[in-house]
């Protein structure tokens, strides 16, 4: 194993081994609740603090916590169908943004704690497609209740930022982040592949 994942995010880690890293994943046990006034950022970033710290093995850990927000408005994962048209009604022809807080470091050493932010500008979308959209199933366990790595991608016109970071964890910052725990993705790759 190259990295332990502290998240059950399934997006994280396909994205872990897109990078083409072996994970081991634990299950952070953390209480996900926002403090009165924390800002996004200050908000996802505590939280993957939270997730790193109960990383207990010696691998090199990478946790993380993403935010939709609009208006100020922290958007978790939709409670129910109406949850979840209300969600995409609020995100339908505006701009919001997606944070994320990522920690990568090694247990019982020093650990990197950033943020990333990217906007994303959606169409306007019928209250049909969200009744079709939910219908697929796929935006229940989604913050905003969309992702962009699948149907939800057909109501995105734009993004400014890192598309990865839409989808749950910034590759390129994490992999820089991760290069200073002593996992290089290319040299791993290499070695697997007999070079």
């Amino acid at each position: 194993m190259d990295v332990l994942l502290a998240s059950t995010s399934p997006r994280r880690a396909a994205l872990l081994r897109q990078l083409g890293l072996e994970i081991d994943i634990a299950a952070p046990d953390v209480d996900e609740s926002h403090i009165a006034g924390e800002s996004p950022a200050a908000y996802v970033t505590r939280l993957s603090r939270m997730k790193w710290a109960v990383a207990v093995t010696g691998l090199p850990a990478v946790a993380a916590d993403t935010a939709v927000i609009i208006g100020g408005m922290i958007l978790g994962k939709p409670e129910s169908r109406e949850h979840a048209a209300c969600m995409l009604g609020w995100l339908a022809g505006e701009t919001h943004e997606v944070v994320s807080g990522v920690t990568v470091g090694v247990p019982g050493g020093s650990a990197e704690t950033f943020s990333v932010k990217t906007r994303v500008t959606m169409r306007s979308v019928s209250s049909r497609e969200i009744d079709q959209y939910w219908d697929t199933g796929e935006p229940a366990d989604k913050a905003g209740a969309y992702g962009i790595q699948g149907l939800g991608a057909l109501f995105v016109r734009r993004i400014e930022g890192s598309y990865t970071n839409v989808v749950g964890l910034p590759l390129s910052e994490t992999a820089v982040a991760l290069a200073g725990c002593g996992v290089d993705c290319f040299a791993l790759n290499a070695k697997r592949r007999g070079r």
